[in-house]
């Protein structure tokens, strides 16, 4: 049987949720998208009434496949309804924080969603509503809407609002959905965590390990940072999620994950006293900061090693695999010495080597040395492929504080030539080749 190559991100947002980027539109989402080497993206918040009717202007409903595409023109990027929500609740006396992605196959379930989830809450309020009911009613109502529904917990790591975040989670998926839990066949990572991280909690061995961006932009060093890779008969909305829910290798092949270290809550530590701690330093300081005695935002390396009932060198069989990645862009700035990826010294390497090889997976997973060095720059190729091979170094993010890429001695930097071009040229820079 022929398998189409289907590579997701399922978990972004529109311009209406907080600290996203006013020009996140459907059309720009599908143009990067296309850069990238996505072919389906999430659409992001359908819960909010003026994006949702952006994406009935927008998206035309494809025929037989749960899925929908731009309106006008022929882009090959497919969107999923998808958004995300926060439920707020209390469990045993204490608060908790969770947020949750929601896939539907169609405009109609969409809208029944939706009538079920404003009883709890302002879905005017925000792209990523807050809910105040607990996360087995959440749940509840969405299967109830439709059994082709799903729902996952979101980045299940991060120290704030997630399932089994530092400050106000669970240490088990049973704990947080409890009778509900029968409907749960996957959890987000997230960038601070990957596979092999959740591997280590036995518990988690019949949950499908999802990966996306979680993107605030369009831009490609944020959108599909992190992506699932499937190779399907079709690229239908039932296809994905029964890959999803089924966890089977055949079919979900493996996901596109940032080094954990990258993410901004890998390691504990204190933004404003520049102290970031692995686990064990960490624990020495009884978690509370050397410099301000308050206490540190525990990091999701430590939270995975206080749940943990495995080594960290274990590996699991038989589930989908995954790849250590980090975007293009990141790589290319690293090499310049700069910590922006938004100026013209990046672009123009970026822009030469999609012009190349078609989008930036292909880059970053097949493109060889030699191929890569006889358009742009050696050390430019020699950085990606440090990258791809796993023998580049992260810094480990902390606290809100990304991770830095280290690339080593042997790669020279080539420092970026004034004048910094703009935002909206680069913007433009990037498009003359699409």
């Amino acid at each position: 049987m022929l398998l189409i190559r289907v590579i997701a991100d399922l978990h972004i947002h529109g311009r209406y949720s907080r600290a996203t980027s006013g020009q996140m539109s459907l059309s720009e989402i599908a143009k990067y998208a296309k850069i990238k080497g996505l072919n389906l993206v999430g659409t992001g918040d359908f819960t909010h009434p003026l994006w949702l009717r952006e994406i009935r202007e927008t998206l035309t409903p494809e025929a037989d496949t749960g899925l929908l595409q731009l309106t006008s023109g022929d882009s090959p990027v497919r969107f999923m309804l998808q958004t995300e929500v926060c439920t707020i609740f209390d469990y045993k006396g204490e608060s908790k924080k969770i947020h949750h992605v929601i896939l539907t196959p169609n405009l109609e379930t969409a809208d029944q969603i939706n009538e079920r989830l404003k009883r709890f809450g302002n879905l005017t309020s925000d792209g990523r509503p807050i809910l105040n009911c607990t996360a087995p009613q959440l749940v509840e109502e969405i299967m109830a809407d439709s059994a082709d529904n799903m729902v996952f917990p979101a980045h299940a790591w991060t120290p704030w609002f997630s399932i089994f975040g530092a400050f106000s989670g669970f240490n088990t998926v049973e704990d947080c959905y409890q009778d509900m839990t029968k409907h749960i066949h996957a959890l987000e990572t997230g960038l601070s965590s990957d596979p092999a991280m959740n591997w280590r909690l036995s518990s988690l061995d019949k949950y499908a390990l999802v990966s996306n961006s979680d993107c605030h932009s369009f831009w490609p060093w944020r959108i599909g940072r992190e992506a699932n890779v499937f190779d399907l008969p079709s690229c239908t909305y039932n296809h994905v999620t029964s890959a999803i829910s089924d966890n089977d290798p055949e079919r979900f092949k493996f996901t596109i994950e940032t080094d954990p270290a990258y993410g901004k809550y890998h390691w504990t530590g204190h933004r404003n006293c520049k102290v970031s701690l692995s686990p064990p330093e960490a624990i020495k300081f009884s978690n509370i900061c050397p410099v301000c005695r308050r206490k540190l935002v525990k990091g999701v390396e430590q939270r995975v090693e206080e749940l943990a009932d495995r080594s960290s060198d274990y590996r699991r069989n038989n589930a989908p695999s995954f790849k250590r990645l980090l975007p293009l862009s990141e790589i290319i700035a690293a090499v310049i010495g700069t910590d922006s990826p938004a100026i013209q010294a990046v672009w123009k390497p970026y822009n030469t080597l999609i012009e190349k090889f078609g989008d930036e997976y292909t880059v970053l997973m097949d493109a060889s040395l030699e191929e890569m060095a006889s358009v742009v720059d050696v050390p430019f190729a020699q950085a990606v492929v440090k990258v791809r091979f796993g023998s580049a170094k992260v810094t480990p993010g902390y606290d809100g504080v990304y991770g830095q890429l280290v690339l080593g001695v042997d790669i020279p930097m080539i420092k970026p030539k004034p004048p910094v071009v703009p935002p909206r040229v680069q913007q433009r820079s990037i498009n003359d080749f699409w």
